[in-house]
């Protein structure tokens, strides 16, 4: 046990070395084709912040692409987290530490404040631990009380690896080609009751999968 904790400690400490500048190669080597992307950029002219959502295995691309000093990330407690957060710091990210797992109270409050003093914010809905693509209440709740909109994203690789945890990661190839499909900007009213809210929520789910089997298709 303590040889593997050793191999573990290891793993990690070489990830914080260099996965940084491998993983933003590999995502400038990329041929990303973007639909829709003028729902995003009206925000971004118009000044107006927006809470970007993606299933927790496709991250990897909407995180590279809005990466600016203007959006907040939520990143869980874990040991793997820390290798993401170093990750987002170096794309020019606020990171947030905190999950509906772990801190997540704390977190959602976090992220509310943020979104209400001009962050834009991004979150997986399904993170960090799933259910695979079941889309948790913190992303609707925090549009909710920040009065700031949704978009959704759905993303696809044309050749990429598919890890064998939980959420089912997509690694792409170097210089595969990516897609990302935005929503057009999804507004939730501050005064929807609880089950207005459940109802939302679930509509969110159902047009965030079929924005990502549209990514699917080259």
């Amino acid at each position: 046990m303590k040889l593997r904790k050793v191999r573990q400690e290891t793993l990690r400490f070489t990830g914080h070395l260099f996965l940084t500048n491998i993983v933003t190669a590999l995502c400038k080597s990329l041929n990303i084709i973007k639909f829709n992307e003028d729902s995003v950029k009206e925000l971004d002219k118009k000044n107006k912040k927006y809470i970007l959502v993606f299933w927790h295995g496709t991250m990897l691309l909407p995180w590279y692409l809005h990466g600016n000093p203007g959006f907040a990330a939520l990143i869980s407690k874990s040991k793997d987290g820390n290798l993401l957060a170093k990750i987002l710091k170096s794309w020019k990210y606020e990171v947030v530490r905190g999950s509906s797992s772990s801190g997540g109270d704390v977190a959602l409050g976090l992220m509310v404040k943020y979104a209400r003093n001009d962050y834009s914010i991004t979150i997986t809905p399904d993170g960090p631990r799933g259910p695979y693509h079941k889309f948790k209440a913190g992303a609707v709740v925090t549009a909710k009380k920040s009065e700031v909109p949704l978009v959704l994203a759905g993303v696809g690789f044309k050749k990429k690896k598919i890890l064998g945890n939980w959420d089912k990661f997509e690694v792409p190839f170097f210089f595969s080609k990516a897609k990302i499909v935005y929503s057009e900007p999804i507004y939730v009213d501050s005064n929807l009751s609880y089950d207005e809210t459940s109802e939302m929520i679930i509509d969110c789910e159902n047009k965030l999968n079929e924005l990502q089997k549209q990514a699917r298709v080259f």
